[in-house]
């Protein structure tokens, strides 16, 4: 293996935090939906959501995916969701940590010990959580970097975007890893030049455990 990572980069919604697909349980309590309401699945069901082949089949953007589903959403409740921002803050509540990955907040705990730099790279994160929602995520205060297309307006894989992690952290791509659940993405980072772990969302510790392994712990 090559010299270890200096750096961990990481997407947010799906690798640091679960997916709104594994919360649908949360999303009905927090919403007084009767369990069960919810029944797209993603990629836990992909033969049964075909608005997430049609994103996977480049149809439809990811952003498009989620406001669909943020609209359908707030329809079962007579309400005109036009932002992602609306399901994300009536589903997550008032305590976001519980959707936090626990082997996230462990991996970002052992890279910080480690001496790696921190970094996230999101298209969305601001334009899903909320302008305020990292004040209730302490420990995002560890990164060094965050960089949200929310602002830069570029997305990934647009090759930029990750210009903006290096630049920002002063690192060439090569010592980078680069861990997100969209294959896309992962395309993009390998031609920009970071290593990279492709993340399946029902595998999370195996993702972490690769991403790791890249550091050199």
């Amino acid at each position: 293996m090559s010299d270890p990572c200096a750096a961990l980069v990481l997407d947010f919604g799906g690798v640091i935090s679960r997916t709104l697909f594994e919360t649908h349980a949360m999303t009905e309590r927090a919403l007084g939906l009767a369990p069960g309401t919810l029944t797209w699945r993603g990629p836990f069901d992909p033969g049964g959501d075909a608005l997430w082949q049609a994103m996977l089949a480049d149809e439809i953007s990811e952003r498009d995916y989620w406001l669909t589903r943020s609209r359908e959403t707030g329809a079962l409740l007579g309400e005109d969701w036009t932002r992602m921002e609306h399901f994300v803050r009536r589903a997550r509540g008032d305590n976001p940590i519980e959707a936090i990955r626990p082997e996230a907040r462990d991996a970002i705990r052992r890279a910080k010990a480690a001496g790696r730099k921190l970094a996230i790279l999101s298209n969305e994160l601001d334009l899903f959580y909320g302008a305020d929602f990292r004040d209730r995520l302490p420990f995002l205060g560890d990164f060094d970097v965050i960089v949200d297309a929310t602002y830069t307006n570029v997305l990934k894989p647009d090759r930029r975007a990750y210009g903006f992690v290096t630049d920002g952290l002063g690192l060439p791509a090569a010592d980078c890893v680069f861990v997100d659940d969209q294959a896309r993405n992962i395309a993009g980072a390998r031609e920009a030049g970071m290593a990279t772990v492709h993340f399946d969302v029902r595998d999370p510790a195996d993702g972490y455990r690769r991403a790791l392994q890249h550091l050199g712990i």
